[in-house]
This record gives structure tokens, sequence and C-alpha cells, in this order.
């Protein structure tokens, strides 16, 4: 809506020109999304505390459970909060005709909706029937791999048309740059096929947003990780939408990914908004409702931007705490015993005597260091 106003601004003599660039408004976005979901916090917060939707720790560890028995009730589904501000900073902020503005906005609404029915469903219906059992996890897979075969064809199908574009119009860069998956360390990258595309886009949307899920168990520390994730991707985002920069860094240039600054930044904004109340004691915790559609946007935006890989390093500690929760797994079935005291791994740091508060902090500055690894790669190439 504004960058409309402002290109009808732009003819007038004298006209602004910071607001065209991308990490201008990513930036704006971020101080935009920190300041909605710090003004509606109280209201939102009041009224899942009305309407009793709180959750209930209920881990199959005796010890966890006394750990965590200090926020009983505490309102869940607080992720209504981070999603409207990212909605409102994308609609005001970002060019809305741009093809992956408006497929990345799709993604949101799909998984918000995915994550609030489970939320909805463990948090009162199954509640009244004595259980805390939402969707089954098999369903949850169902529907985010279904999203991930979508946005895979969509992505590739809008790659192809750009690169028919680029050949009629006999554009020397006519290679099909959004097939090319970058690695880091690796100059050349990686030339996909369809098959492998929609493959790889699938395991990273439904991956980055189950990840997440999982990292979202102690006050803060999924959402100052995602701030700190989404942050890089900011970055990583302008410079792949620019054929200048992405050139002088040996990026595919993706036309018209620019634009995801503005919904990262959004990301980041929000995030840090939501801390203010999410942070130990926690207020609010965000649910399904905020950690299955944050998980899925940086996802997308990792594939549109070609940065999947990159994803691993930025990501670091969802990665690792998706990780130990699969071994966790794989070992009990195995052996019949426990690899970690408890999964994911930030409840093995807890029981092994860290304070909440402590695991937490350490986790944010492991997530630091993972993000600036990431950006340190760009110019290790």
């Amino acid at each position: 809506m504004l960058y409309l106003l402002y290109e009808w601004w732009r003819d007038w003599p004298e006209g602004p020109y910071a607001y065209k660039d991308p990490l201008f408004r990513g930036t704006c976005a971020i101080l935009l999304g920190f300041a909605i979901v710090w003004f509606i916090g109280p209201k939102v917060i009041r009224q899942l505390a009305m309407r009793k939707i709180g959750d209930n720790a209920d881990f199959d560890h005796s010890r966890l459970n006394e750990f965590l028995r200090d926020k009983k009730n505490t309102p869940t589904m607080g992720g209504i909060m981070i999603i409207s501000a990212i909605a409102i900073c994308v609609l005001l902020l970002s060019d809305l005709r741009n093809y992956y503005i408006r497929l990345g906005l799709f993604c949101m609404v799909w998984l918000t909706v995915l994550g609030g029915i489970d939320d909805w469903l463990k948090l009162t219906v199954a509640r009244r029937s004595g259980t805390r059992d939402g969707l089954k996890s098999y369903e949850k897979l169902l529907f985010q791999i279904g999203l991930g075969v979508l946005l895979g064809i969509f992505v590739y199908r809008y790659g192809q048309e750009n690169s028919n574009m680029a050949m009629l119009r006999g554009a020397s860069e006519a290679l099909p740059s959004f097939r090319i998956l970058v690695v880091p360390f690796y100059k050349p990258g990686i030339l996909l096929g369809i098959p492998a595309f929609l493959i790889l886009t699938v395991l990273v949307t439904a991956g980055t947003s189950n990840a997440v899920n999982l990292t979202d168990g102690m006050d803060g520390l999924a959402a100052g990780c995602m701030a700190l994730c989404s942050f890089v991707f900011m970055v990583l985002s302008a410079m792949g939408g620019d054929p200048a920069q992405a050139h002088r860094l040996l990026f595919p240039h993706i036309p018209d990914t620019g634009e995801l600054a503005i919904l990262c930044g959004a990301i980041m904004g929000s995030c840090l908004g939501f801390l203010w109340y999410n942070c130990h004691p926690a207020q609010v915790f965000m649910g399904d409702t905020g950690s299955l559609p944050l998980g899925g946007l940086i996802g997308y935006v990792a594939i549109v931007t070609r940065q999947e890989l990159m994803l691993l390093i930025v990501g670091g500690v969802f990665v690792i705490e998706a990780l130990s929760v699969i071994i966790q797994v794989g070992y009990f079935k195995t052996t019949g015993k426990r690899f970690f005291r408890v999964a994911p791994i930030h409840h093995h740091f807890h029981l092994g005597g860290w304070t909440e508060t402590q695991t937490v902090i350490r986790f944010w500055l492991g997530a630091a260091i993972f993000a600036g690894v990431a950006l340190a790669t760009i110019r290790l190439r």
C-alpha cells in the first residue's frame, strides 16, 4: 500500500528515493513489527487468558514436569500477534504486485491455519475429553508436504517463465538461476532438475516448520533464534535480488527476490516484539499458531533465494533441536534406552543443571554464532 503511494510520490520533483531500497523497507518493517506486537500484546494476552486458552506441560518425565509446573495455564496461541504484525508490515511496506510476496503470504496463511487448528483442538476440545492431543503428527505432516509441493510448483513455474522471457530478450544471463542450489564455499553451485527441486522444497518447508516448532519449548528460545535467522535472510534476500550484488558475491540472481527482505524484516521485528512478553517468566507462548508459520516462512525464503544449504548454517540451533529428537527416537526404538535425558535437547541441558534462563541465553549465543558464520561464508566462496 505505502509502496504504491511511494511510486506516485516518486514522480514529484525531489521525490523520495530511499524507500525503493528493500533493505531500508526491511529495517522499517523491523521497527513497525516490534511496535505492533508491543502495542497489541496486553490486549491479546488478556483475551487468551479470558478464554482459558492456556497450555499445561505434560512430558513423559516427572522431573521435567516439576520444572514446568509454574507455566501451567500460561496463555498460548500468542503466535496470532506475530502473524498479524507480519501481515500488516508486508501489506504496508512491500510491493504487493511481487509474486514472491503474494506466495509468501499464502504460505503464512496455510501454516497459521494448520497451527491454529492444532492449538485449538489441543487446548480446548481435546482438554475437555481429558487429553492433550490436537492434530495427529501424520495429519500435520500431510498438510506440510502438500504446501511444499504447491510452493515447489509455483516457484519453479514462475522462475521458468522469467528465464524464458530473458532468453527471448537475448539476455546473456539466461541461465535458469532459479534452479541453482547455492553451496557454501563452492563457487559454481548445483543445477537442479524438476524432481530434485520439488523434493528439496518439500523437505525444507516441512523440516524447518517442524524444527522451529520443536525449539519452541522455553521462554524466548524460538523467538530469539528466529529473530537472528530472519536478519541473515533479510540480507541474503536483498543481495540475491540485486544483479550487481549477486554477481559480485557469486550468487545466482533471482529477479524480484529483493522484496523478501521486507518479509524477513517483519519476521524479525515481530519476534523481537513478542520477546517483550515471552521472555522469562513468559506471559504468553506462541504455540503452533506461531512456530509452524515462522519456520515455514524462513524455509520458503531459503527456497526462493536458493539458500537452502545456507539455512542449515543460519538455523543451526533449529537443526540441532530437530536432530536431537530424531536421535532420541531412533536410539530408543533400537536399544530401549534414551540417548539424551529428554528431547528436544534444550530440556536435556535444563535437566543437567542449567537454569532456563542460562539455557535460553546460551542457545541465543549459539544462534548468533551460526548467523555470523553464515554471513562470513558469503565472501568465502
